[in-house]
C-alpha cells in the first residue's frame, strides 16, 4: 500500500496513506471528517478513466492513515498536504477539498500559497475556525459542539450513522 511520511518540526514521523489513479494533470481530493478517503471511490473511477491523474488519501487520524494523538490543527493537516504533493513531485495541481478538508485547502494556500497550485475547489467546505466567539460572531455556537460530543461519547456508531445521513441522505430535499 502506497505511504508518505510526513515529518513535521517536533512531532513524531506520521504515515500518510495515500491512492493514485490515471495520468494527467494531477486532482487531489481531501476528505472530510468522519470519513476517509473511500468516500471519493466513484469520483476516482471517473477521473482516472477520463485522463486525470487522482490522487485521494487518508488524512491523519482517518482510515489507513496513522493516528497520532496530536496533530489536528489545520496547520499540520496542511503541512500533511504539502508533504504528499512535494513527495510526488506534482505541479499544475487541482485541490478538491470537501466539509473540513476544504478548511484544510484554504489553509494550505494562506500558509505554502499557490505555487504547484492550478485550482482550488471548496465542496461543502467548513472554514478553518468553525467556533462562534466575540471575534467569530457567525460562526457554529458551542452549544451544537457540546452536544456533538455529548452523542459522540455517549453513543458513537449512532452518531456517525446520523451524521452521515446528513451529507448524503436525499430526505432533506422533500
Amino acid at each position: 500500500m502506497p505511504y508518505i511520511t510526513s515529518i513535521i518540526t517536533s512531532q513524531k514521523p506520521v504515515n500518510i496513506f495515500y491512492q493514485d489513479w490515471g495520468s494527467g494533470n494531477p486532482v487531489i481530493l481531501i476528505h472530510g471528517w468522519p470519513v476517509s478517503h473511500e468516500m471519493w471511490e466513484y469520483q476516482m473511477n471517473e477521473l482516472s478513466k477520463n485522463g486525470v491523474r487522482v490522487i485521494a488519501y487518508d488524512r491523519r487520524g482517518f482510515g489507513k492513515s496513522d493516528k497520532p494523538w496530536n496533530g489536528y490543527d489545520y496547520d499540520t493537516l496542511a503541512a500533511d498536504l504539502k508533504a504528499l504533493i512535494d513527495e510526488l513531485k506534482l505541479d499544475n495541481v487541482t485541490l478538491v477539498g470537501f466539509s473540513m478538508g476544504g478548511g484544510e485547502v484554504a489553509r494550505y494556500l494562506s500558509l505554502y500559497g499557490s505555487n504547484h497550485i492550478a485550482k482550488a475547489v471548496f465542496v461543502s467546505a467548513v472554514v478553518p475556525f468553525l467556533l462562534q466567539t466575540d471575534s467569530n460572531p457567525n460562526g457554529v455556537p458551542k452549544v451544537a459542539f457540546d452536544g456533538m460530543e455529548e452523542k459522540l461519547t455517549t453513543d458513537r456508531p449512532e452518531f456517525l450513522a446520523s451524521f452521515g445521513k446528513q451529507f448524503f441522505g436525499v430526505s432533506s430535499l422533500k
